[in-house]
């Protein structure tokens, strides 16, 4: 019997979508609005609760998928044999046999700071080919925009300490949990537990041991010696399977090298200073506590700020699926038509979803105090730029052609930490709910209000 594990690949990545971006695409090609170009931008229409900043993630898969998508012959003639498609012209297919993606896209470069309404990613190019990239976009952003996210408010809660991704067993699937390990990197944790993103990304892995471990010795200090013996130089030990202090006190007794210990359950604040008084008096002075155990951003800014002994923590659930927002709110939105030349802006103007017209740029202000606020403007407008601003999005793609130059994962932490270090404080609290300046020009709204005059939206049914 053969198992069927459900990873995408390169050979599925076209219809690893949703069905409507297919049945837009046949409908334009049927309507020969396939030669028509358009601009998309991704944003967010809003940040999660408590919330005063996101971070940008995922470009390296989202720039993967768009040169990559290919629709093979098994993935066309599955499509032909689905009901909705039966009466779909044959040339369509035929145009999907050879669909690459030939327009342009710009982004944020990766680990950038952005607020609500700013594009991070832009794609201008064919309708179709443009409409076609929504579903993996949206995702490949999204997932790590939420957990890059959640790593920098995590980082930013232990006041130093380190943050080590513990999540992968806790993901939503296998390949979320290496995404997760990619993303919580970039945010600042300073590794992972998961062996596959290590090796493929150069991540530094971290591990421990189980309870299940000391159990099946079926002796605590059995245990420690055996792990001790096999793995002294990363010689963690797990202390509270039956009873912390007590294990504490067996810990001791193996090694005056052993790295440190980890404190999984309990009143941690309470067990680290025990355990830290009690691992000075007994000349363990350099080993460190870890703790783990439902750790949370405002668990761990409670044990920083009661300057708890604690070295190190690991933090897996609600990392990995970052538990009070699980969500970035991403959307994928059309600005403009390209007809003939001429260029014709395209709004929304749905109550609580209205949007800006026209592709765009974004000019951060950079003051003494660091970010100053944003300015968005339409690309091609002419507007007095505040001196030192410099434009945040940059082309990636080239008619097709990826021409920018990937940074690894290590550079991109670095940036995050630049990033970081140049928001002002207010808006790096925890329980923040100061909103950063983002600023649209005069024009962007001039154009919006007539827009949304020619198609009002109603309040009632």
């Amino acid at each position: 019997m053969k198992l069927n594990p459900l990873f995408p690949t390169v050979e599925t990545l076209a219809i690893n979508t949703d069905l409507y971006e297919l049945t837009m695409a046949a409908a334009y090609f049927e309507g020969g609005h396939h030669e028509e170009h358009a601009t998309f931008e991704l944003f967010a229409r809003k940040l999660p609760k408590r919330r005063s900043f996101l971070i940008a993630a995922g470009l390296e898969q989202a720039l993967h998928f768009v040169d990559n998508i290919r629709f093979t012959k098994q993935a066309v003639d599955h499509l032909r044999s689905l009901d909705v498609f039966k009466s779909v012209r044959s040339d369509f297919f035929d145009y999907l046999r050879q669909f690459r993606f030939t327009g342009d896209l710009y982004a944020l470069p990766e680990g950038t700071v952005f607020f609500s309404g700013e594009p991070i990613l832009q794609v201008t190019g064919p309708i179709i080919e443009s409409q076609i990239l929504e579903t993996c976009l949206i995702n490949c952003i999204n997932f790590q925009s939420m957990v890059a996210s959640k790593a920098a408010r995590l980082s930013l809660a232990g006041k130093g300490r380190s943050i080590v991704d513990f999540g992968s067993r806790r993901a939503h699937s296998l390949q979320a949990g290496i995404l997760a390990a990619r993303a919580s990197f970039l945010g600042g944790c300073s590794g992972t537990s998961n062996v596959l993103a290590a090796q493929e990304m150069g991540i530094p892995v971290h591990g421990t041991m189980a309870h299940s471990f000391v159990q099946a010795c079926g002796d605590e200090k059995k245990a420690f010696e055996l792990f001790y013996q096999v793995f002294r130089e990363n010689s963690i030990l797990l202390v509270d399977t039956y009873d912390t202090l007590a294990g504490l006190e067996k810990a001791v007794q193996i090694g005056h090298d052993i790295k440190g210990v980890r404190l999984d359950s309990g009143n941690l604040a309470e067990l680290a200073f025990q355990a830290r008084e009690f691992l000075d008096r007994h000349g363990y002075q350099n080993t460190q506590i870890v703790a783990s155990g439902d750790l949370d951003e405002e668990r761990i800014h409670s044990l920083a700020m009661a300057d708890t002994p604690i070295d190190a923590f690991g933090v897996g659930t609600d990392l990995a699926v970052s538990t009070d927002a699980p969500t970035c709110d991403l959307v994928y939105k059309l600005v403009e038509v390209i007809r003939e030349g001429r260029t014709e802006p395209r709004i929304k103007t749905s109550q609580g979803k209205s949007t800006f017209p026209y592709r765009k740029q974004i000019f951060r202000k950079v003051g003494k105090e660091g970010f100053a606020g944003d300015v968005i403007c339409k690309w091609d407008e002419e507007i007095k730029i505040p001196e030192g601003a410099e434009p945040l999005l940059r082309k990636q793609v080239e008619n097709g052609r990826l021409i920018a130059r990937v940074p690894d994962v290590s550079e991109i932490r670095a940036h995050v930490q630049e990033q970081l270090s140049q928001l002002p404080s207010s808006f790096k609290l925890l329980h923040s709910v100061e909103e950063y300046p983002v600023q649209y020009s005069d024009q962007l709204i001039k154009v919006q209000r007539e827009l949304t005059e020619m198609h009002p939206h109603s309040t009632t049914i």
